[in-house]
Order: C-alpha cells, then sequence, then structure tokens
C-alpha cells in the first residue's frame, strides 16, 4: 500500500496502535512527526523498541496543553489523533482526567489544526465502545449512542466536537471508529494479554495440575482486529474523500465470546484444560458492562479497498510470540486497570 508522501502527525503515537500506525506510515513513505506523552525519563513508550526510531521526529508534550499541541501541529498536512485515557476501569476511577485528555485534548487537537490554514485531514480515532451493549447487529454507523462508561461518554462527546468542527468551520474532519483492536504491544489492562500473560506465567513457574485465568465477565463478545490492520483502515478513512465529516467503522464482522477467547488462546498455547475463575473485581458495573459488540465494515469496504489480513488465530499467534519474548514487561498476577 502506498500514499502521496505527507508530512503527518501522530498523536498517543508512543502508544499499542499508535506505535502501528508511525511504522505503516513510514513504510509508505511519508515524513512522520510522533507527539507522545511528556515524561521525566524521556521515555517515547513503545517507539523506544520500534525499528523506525531513528526516522520519525518525535516531540513530547501534552494533549491538555493547546501550547504544545500547536506547535506540534504546526507545518503538518494531516493529523491522526489517537491520543486519548483509554481502560475504562480507570475512568470510573477518575472520570474527570478522562474529560480533560479525551475532550479537551481533542478540541486542543481540532482548533490547532483549524488555526493552522494548512492541515488537510483531520482523523479522530474513535471506539466501537460508544455505540454500547448493541441495539441491534452488525452495528453500523447510524447505531444510536450509549455511554455505558464515562469512558465511552468522552469518546462521543470528542465524536461530536469534532463533527461540529466540520460543520461550523469546514475542518476536514474524519472520524475512524475501531472496534476491539489487539496485538503486539497491548497494554496488560486489556483481556487478550491478560489471557496470554497468565498462561506464560504458569509455563514459567507451574502451579497446580492446570493453569487458572482469572478474568472478569466472561460472556460479553467481542469483533476482534488485529493492530496491523487496524492501522491500514485508519490511513483508509483518512485518504478517502468521501469519508470527510463521517465516523466509519473498522472490523472484521465477526464476534467470539471471552469464553471462547480463552478456550481458543489455550488451544494454541498446547493447554489442554483449564481453570477460569471469575472475580467481581475484574467485572463491569452491571449496567456498564457492553455485551455485544460486532461491527458493520460495509461502508469502509465498499468505499475503500481495505480487507483484514490476518485471521484471529494469525494475530493470536504473533501477540502470544510478542508477549512471550516480553513477559517482563508485563505483571500476569496483577490487576491492571
Amino acid at each position: 500500500m502506498t500514499v502521496s508522501s505527507k508530512k503527518i502527525l501522530v498523536t498517543g503515537a508512543g502508544g499499542f496502535i499508535g506505535s502501528h500506525l508511525c511504522e505503516q506510515l513510514v513504510k509508505d513513505g511519508n515524513q512522520v512527526r510522533a507527539f507522545v506523552h511528556y515524561n521525566s525519563n524521556g521515555s517515547w513508550g513503545w517507539l523506544d523498541q520500534s525499528k523506525i526510531r531513528d526516522q520519525i521526529e518525535v516531540v513530547s508534550g501534552d494533549l491538555r496543553d493547546s501550547d504544545s499541541v500547536q506547535g506540534a501541529i504546526d507545518g503538518m498536512d494531516q493529523v491522526y489523533h489517537l491520543g486519548a485515557l483509554i481502560g475504562i476501569p480507570y475512568s470510573y476511577v477518575s472520570p474527570l482526567a478522562y474529560l480533560k485528555t479525551n475532550i479537551e485534548g481533542t478540541y486542543n487537537v481540532l482548533e490547532s489544526s483549524r488555526r493552522s490554514g494548512k492541515v488537510s485531514k483531520v482523523l479522530i480515532t474513535s471506539t466501537s465502545e460508544v455505540y454500547g451493549t448493541a441495539l441491534y447487529t452488525p452495528i453500523d454507523e447510524k447505531h444510536p449512542m450509549q455511554p455505558q462508561s464515562p469512558y465511552s461518554a468522552t469518546k462521543i462527546a470528542a465524536d461530536q466536537l469534532s463533527l461540529s468542527y466540520f460543520n461550523s468551520f469546514n475542518t476536514p474532519v474524519v472520524i475512524g471508529r475501531p472496534f476491539n483492536t489487539f496485538g503486539p504491544r497491548q497494554s496488560a489492562r486489556a483481556i487478550i494479554p491478560t489471557i496470554i500473560t497468565q498462561f506464560l506465567a504458569w509455563q514459567r513457574n507451574p502451579q497446580g495440575k492446570v493453569p487458572t485465568i482469572t478474568v472478569g465477565n466472561t460472556d460479553p463478545t467481542r469483533d476482534l482486529t488485529y493492530v496491523e490492520d487496524t492501522a491500514l483502515g485508519l490511513i483508509k478513512i483518512a485518504n478517502t474523500e468521501k469519508f470527510v465529516g463521517t465516523a466509519v467503522n473498522i472490523g472484521v464482522g465477526k464476534t467470539v465470546s471471552v469464553a471462547d477467547l480463552i478456550q481458543k488462546i489455550a488451544r494454541l498455547m498446547k493447554f489442554e484444560r483449564v481453570e477460569v475463575v471469575q472475580t467481581e473485581q475484574r467485572k463491569r458495573p452491571e449496567k456498564s458492562e457492553v455485551m455485544v459488540l460486532l461491527s458493520n465494515n460495509s461502508n469502509l469496504k465498499a468505499n475503500s479497498n481495505w480487507a483484514e489480513t490476518h485471521t484471529l488465530e494469525q494475530g493470536l499467534e504473533k501477540t502470544i510470540a510478542f508477549l512471550d519474548k516480553n513477559l517482563e514487561l508485563y505483571r500476569p498476577t496483577h490487576y491492571s486497570i
């Protein structure tokens, strides 16, 4: 895949999806400026380990700070806004932090892009969590928004603010709305790393006759997309003029329950048996749990040539291999929110 070379800013560039997106954009021949969260030890997140770290410009700042955002956006042709607080459990603990980062941070990106006068496309990264538990499936972009967590409420607000900039100021906004993304570099709070790292920890230090996997609710079903395919989807959306001023789903259109996911991973890792323990600590509040997410991806597929390149099994195998090599970066026995 190639696109014409552009100067592109990626916010949240040191994160899970952001680092993969930066790699794909560089591969496509673009000049990438990576905006990472300022920290005292100068960490660039996952970009520290990336093969493209010497091929990108990295700037540190804070999305809540309009000065650093404006400085990062100056001179850019496109902006891919991925920076956000995304952990749903922590949004119950500190909703205000999500308001400031996800809403005010998005405002800073939009306003800075508008003022620059040069940005030709602002891609805002949304989430399938804005839909809440499906009222119908597959979920298309017209599905009602349901704020079932403070996190999802802030993402709904950010989406609507973005569309208001398109309608009010003709800011060239497009919204990419991934369903659940997985793959190498994903944080420990997500369900797939949670499962795999517990299996790996048991392999290294077996306790009991079979591994015990501790999770929350095993009934929810999710539409899982491998991270490289999500990155390709975001690029397609940003470079398809028909999508400007709209939101576009990214997903494979298939679901798997958490219970079945555990068994699928167990088989890939050669475990014949597994004991699954559900704890209240890991469960969402009852009205906040999103039970079914299944994407209707027909809009993306019909108006671009995007298609997933990894099956669930292929993506899981790559994720298992990554976590096996990097288990020391995770805390399998600790519940991460």
